[in-house]
């Protein structure tokens, strides 16, 4: 006896199954056509995939635009400027509302992993407290990583350290950083060492903003390979954004590749975010900033798309949907061929699962039972149509259901139909 079966749902091999929850735990991956269950899900013709992950956001700060002012040059430091100003003016209840309201949101479209940077520049530190209040909120649905983010340098602002490891002392998950925003590269690189070094000592994963400029020489990814390996870290470390890469020397860039392949640091690119805030001092041609996606995934770097914003300082646009994150990133990276496609809905589930280490992540016996269930064939399918999350189980319960796009049409054989209807598989 099961609690909830999904039945006939096509995995992302392309396997059909059936699988089995009791309780928050998935309990049978097999023909469960003679169980029986408190609840069944027909998932035929549909496509069930572990849930989405977002290893980078900044939920202190979304759902914020227009407050007190739009971001007019659209920067990264007019950015970085506005969100110094509402700081100022927003509470602890704000932050907790916005959060709780973007959770809700991200959990109705199958998100289910995030990883949030909270800032510490903050003597009060008010989005800290706030977003500790909202990761225990959201457990019983959105598993909720913080990391402590020194938003205006570590070294730069002058109580950023001291209220860095007050965050962390608060429970604060992940070890943050910004080197490319610190006063000069040497205090960068400075910083880089000295926040590895504390997660070390704490035993913490790192997750560091890493040269989120179009300035070739910001090489600060390279010193973060060599604390990683340096303090043992491996398997521990992200750099997210790396934008410098994608303007860099090639011949500089063949040897920093390995060097990363060695530390067994993962990548975070934030396509929406990377192509709005990088070239905007360019005129043409204008660099979009995306890093090196495909050369690292040759080198065997782990690699997954990150959100980073919605509606904030930094974008005015988002919908927590991770599919419109690698839909973008599949175009602007030129990963268009099946395999890679297939490859950019890896980068949204489980290669973002294995950066923020999620151990009870995947569809076998065992695993936390969350997943979502497509309105689509399979993981292709699911990016060109952005699929509606027919419904989402976290950790047991099923708390979210959508119609499918031909509902109102009410065909017979829908499955058979919704193929037809979408066009062909792309074999």
């Amino acid at each position: 006896m099961f609690d909830l079966i999904i039945k006939g749902g096509t995995l992302t091999t392309g396997e059909t199954t059936d699988i089995g929850i009791k309780g928050n735990r998935i309990a049978a991956v097999d023909d469960l056509s003679t169980a029986n269950a408190g609840q069944v899900i027909d998932a035929t013709g549909d496509l069930v995939s572990p849930p989405f992950v977002d290893p980078h956001f900044h939920m202190d700060a979304t759902l914020s635009y227009g407050l007190p002012r739009i971001n007019a040059s659209g920067t990264l430091l007019e950015g970085i400027g506005l969100w110094g100003e509402l700081k100022q003016i927003i509470t602890q209840d704000d932050v907790v509302t916005r959060a709780l309201a973007y959770c809700d949101w991200a959990a109705s479209m199958g998100l289910l992993a995030i990883r949030s940077h909270v800032d510490t520049c903050d003597d009060r530190l008010l989005g800290v407290e706030a977003l500790l209040d909202v990761r225990d909120e959201v457990k019983d649905y959105i598993d909720l990583q913080l990391v402590a983010f020194p938003q205006d340098g570590f070294y730069r602002d002058p109580t950023a350290r001291t209220n860095t490891l007050r965050a962390l002392d608060m429970g604060v998950d992940v070890v943050g950083g910004i080197p490319h925003f610190e006063r000069r590269m040497q205090d960068g690189a400075a910083s880089v060492t000295e926040l590895c070094e504390i997660a070390a000592n704490r035993g913490l994963q790192v997750d560091m903003h890493c040269d989120e400029t179009d300035d070739p020489m910001s090489r600060h990814i390279e010193t973060l390979a060599f604390e990683t390996q340096r303090l043992g870290l491996q398997g521990r470390v992200a750099g997210s954004h790396l934008t410098s890469m994608h303007s860099m020397d090639n011949y500089y860039v063949s040897k920093l590749l390995p060097l990363m392949a060695e530390a067994e640091i993962s990548a975070i690119p934030n396509p929406l975010i990377n192509i709005v805030l990088q070239g905007r001092h360019d005129t043409y041609p204008k660099r979009r900033g995306l890093t090196r996606v495909k050369e690292m995934q040759a080198l065997g770097i782990n690699v997954g798309w990150g959100q980073d914003c919605v509606l904030d300082p930094w974008y005015s646009l988002g919908t927590a949907d991770m599919l419109d994150v690698a839909f973008m990133g599949l175009h602007v990276a030129q990963m268009t061929s099946p395999e890679d496609m297939r490859r950019c809905f890896d980068m949204v589930t489980v290669n973002n699962a294995k950066t923020m280490g999620l151990q009870e992540y995947g569809l076998h016996v065992g695993a936390q039972a969350s997943l979502v269930v497509l309105d689509a064939g399979d993981p292709v399918e699911a990016l060109r149509l952005r699929a509606n999350r027919l419904f989402v189980i976290a950790k047991g319960k099923l708390i979210s259901q959508t119609p499918r796009a031909d509902a109102a049409l009410d065909i017979p054989g829908r499955a058979a139909s919704v193929r037809r209807r979408h066009g062909p598989a792309i074999t």
